[in-house]
């Protein structure tokens, strides 16, 4: 018998919201671990809100929204209030019931910016390392690090010379929205030319050959047992600020016992390796022997460990693909280094949500 196509909309629904989550949902877990972390951070939200006055959203279903976007990989905080006007799984994870008012995207924004202020993205990291840790999770002992491009929202169009003077007379816009810039020709380098969308953001080229961008670098500190995040950090591009980084990620260790750090090819030079012996740090710095006189040498290469630490560096670009695809951290879309870096920071601590889920299932 053909049923019935009448439309016909219910007055009532017997089942919550809860009850039609499914009980093996691989959100439950994520739910679990983050319902504890808030826990841990509520004396730390009393202190960024103010004790008279409206209420604001809460902070932990500020979060919970947020990892929502990254997870899902919902690209702008305008489709995220779109979602949760309608998606029932994305309103029990944030705590909405069905009746509730969905708040405004600009409304939302303006409270993470009260969050970033606040420095929440450092302490939800390391809420959830510390959770990896009670699990015993963590390799505390082996480490890899690495960074990679995360290009900017501006346009080439954008990157114009610092100094007025040396902009052309001639350069009239012929459309004031989206203007035809001729650069051909033209010598232009960070230290003369300056994107006015975000002027945090460094032309720069990740390899030899390949074309230059307006973008950031995000660097990662792995450890090696399960390939869980344990620092994460994001800075102005250059052709140093890898090896910078890595330096002041490994300097913030709690532990300065005795170390070895996996690392690829570009890490490879005296000054750094240097650094890293200095640091009480084993370096298993991939060999660059291209042209010039590599800065690790037998003493290193000869023990096995080195050839393990080669092979377990590569699981770093796990990370990164997870936070450029699902985390849409490929372009990001927001501006500002600090900015940029708090939402680095916070994917980054998604990310490691889902592999210690991930693990625990396993095991």
């Amino acid at each position: 018998m053909r049923g019935d196509h009448e439309m016909q909309g219910g007055m009532y629904s017997y089942l919550s919201a809860e009850q039609r989550v499914p009980a093996d949902h691989p959100l439950r877990p994520i739910y679990k671990m983050t319902t504890e972390i808030f826990k841990q951070l509520s004396p730390r939200f009393d202190q960024l809100y103010s004790r008279v006055g409206r209420p604001s959203i809460a902070p932990e279903r500020l979060l919970r929204a947020l990892l929502l976007q990254v997870l899902y990989s919902v690209r702008s905080e305008r489709m995220l209030m779109e979602q949760l006007q309608y998606n029932m799984l994305f309103r029990w994870f944030v705590g909405l019931n069905m009746d509730d008012e969905v708040w405004n995207a600009t409304t939302f924004s303006k409270n993470r910016d009260r969050l970033l202020r606040g420095e929440i993205a450092e302490e939800f990291f390391a809420a959830v390392l510390a959770l990896a840790r009670e699990k015993e999770l963590l390799s505390d002992e082996h480490f890899t690090v690495d960074g990679t491009m995360v290009e900017g929202w501006a346009s080439l169009k954008s990157f114009r010379p610092k100094d007025e003077s040396e902009r052309s007379n001639d350069d009239k816009p012929d459309d004031p929205g989206n203007p035809t810039v001729n650069f051909h020709g033209q010598k232009r380098s960070n230290n003369t030319h300056q994107s006015t969308t975000d002027e945090d953001l460094r032309l720069f080229k990740k390899t030899k050959g390949s074309e230059a961008k307006l973008a950031f670098q995000g660097h990662v500190l792995m450890e090696n047992r399960n390939g869980l995040v344990v620092n994460a950090t994001l800075t102005c591009a250059s052709g140093t600020a890898e090896r910078e980084a890595a330096l002041a990620m490994l300097e913030q260790r709690p532990n300065k016992k005795r170390v070895t750090v996996a690392a690829d090819k570009g890490y490879d030079t005296k000054d750094f390796v240097a650094a890293l012996r200095a640091s009480q740090v084993t370096p298993h710095v991939a060999q660059n022997n291209k042209g010039r006189r590599s800065a690790i040498d037998q003493r290193t290469t000869r023990h096995p460990g080195y050839q393990v630490s080669q092979r377990k560096r590569k699981r770093v670009e796990e990370i990164f693909g997870w936070l450029k695809t699902v985390g849409l951290l490929r372009k990001t879309r927001h501006r500002g280094v600090r900015l940029v870096g708090w939402i680095f920071k916070f994917a980054t601590a998604a990310y490691n949500l889902v592999r210690i889920r991930n693990l625990a299932e396993v095991t």
